[in-house]
């Protein structure tokens, strides 16, 4: 039995094979061939792939954490904190505004606010508060966050159209240019400012007005809920949408522009590019009793529609609450609680734009450093 002969590894018999491949005729072939194969391949280890696939997940965090620096967030977060801070201070002012606008009690403000305290104590006058408070928060971060966006825009806009880029209507083989520069990027901001906060928050301004009114058949938020729901579905948390919004347009418009207005006037005649608090303090009550002033009848027409069920008789839309009103009462009617409206308008206007300045100054400085 002839030996067995030595076994032989894989780089051996592979040397063997190069070999008679250089020695036949086949040796020029392979020779050059050889000299385009890498130098340090080597058959006994793994070939690695020049390719490698990596799959990075997106970093949530960063992107939020970049959300949140933004100069859009820091409006927002300043509209709501000034408004929740203006609305605890001012919460008396607007129980008596409210149950004098809606005709329940005394029709002057001193008896008005000492009836409420004989039949409610002091807490009374902060009833429906923290419906208030809940209220404003979104509607004012909605409303101040929503101006200052619309009228960076419409800014923005502006002055692309000036260079020549303004819009055009094309009808056929007709262009018309539209000269759009004479629109108010602030009126524009304002209105839509209102709309949209009132679109939004429409439900929680019904259910404080309720607790407001009616502590006795609302005395508290989730009864109150049930209750609006019961009688009228969730149309009824929308009662008195149609003249909020029409009475919003105008209110708000005026509102913010005057205050635009009146800001850039104060600093261009005192040579500054910011004001200081007292001066934002009594500017934003002037543009807030300006606004409420004209404004207030379909405000008076509003409240009538949201509350009207509380009494027995509601009117099927604004007009006829306006018209209800005059019949009732007379032209000045129309005017019934002007006076604590101002009262509760002009330091809540003041207030709020005083600590949304202050806010704002705050958490833009802290997100941008100087």
């Amino acid at each position: 039995m002839s030996p067995k002969p030595p076994s032989l590894s894989f780089s051996e018999v592979m040397k063997k094979q190069q070999k008679k491949l250089s020695d036949g005729i086949f040796g020029d072939v392979y020779g050059a061939t050889t000299m385009l194969l890498p130098k340090d391949l080597d058959p006994e280890k793994p070939i690695s792939s020049p390719f490698e696939l990596r799959l990075q997940p997106p970093d949530f965090g960063r992107a939020f954490g970049d959300f949140l620096r933004t100069r859009e967030v820091a409006e927002f977060l300043s509209g709501a904190l000034a408004g929740a801070m203006t609305k605890a201070v001012l919460a008396p002012l607007e129980t008596i505004r409210t149950r004098m606008v809606v005709g329940v009690g005394s029709k002057n403000i001193s008896g008005s606010f000492l009836e409420v305290i004989e039949q409610q104590g002091w807490t009374g006058l902060w009833a429906g508060n923290a419906i208030n408070i809940l209220r404003i928060i979104p509607t004012q971060a909605i409303e101040l966050g929503t101006f200052e966006c619309v009228k960076r825009a419409m800014t923005s806009a502006q002055e692309k159209w000036k260079q020549g880029d303004g819009p055009k209507l094309q009808i056929g083989k007709f262009s018309l240019d539209l000269p759009l520069s004479w629109i108010s990027p602030v009126a524009v901001a304002g209105a839509a400012a209102g709309v949209s906060g009132a679109i939004v928050c429409h439900p929680l301004e019904v259910l404080k007005d309720r607790l407001t009114v009616s502590p006795e058949a609302y005395p508290s938020l989730s009864i109150a809920i049930g209750k609006i729901y019961k009688d009228g579905g969730i149309g009824a948390f929308y009662a008195g949408l149609s003249p909020t919004l029409i009475g919003m347009l105008p209110y708000s418009t005026c509102y913010y522009f005057m205050y635009e207005t009146m800001k850039k006037s104060c600093c261009q005649s005192k040579n500054k590019e910011s004001l200081n608090r007292p001066e934002m303090l009594v500017i934003g009550a002037l543009a807030g009793l300006t606004a409420s002033t004209i404004s207030f009848p379909l405000e008076v027409a509003r409240k009538r529609l949201m509350v009207g069920a509380l009494q027995g008789k509601c009117p099927p839309h604004m007009a006829a609450a306006l018209s209800e009103v005059i019949r009732e009462q007379g032209l000045l009617g129309l005017y019934r609680g002007w006076g604590a409206s101002c009262l509760k308008v002009m330091p809540s206007s003041g207030i709020t734009w005083m600590f949304y300045e202050a806010w704002k100054d705050i958490l833009l400085f802290q997100r941008h450093p100087l």
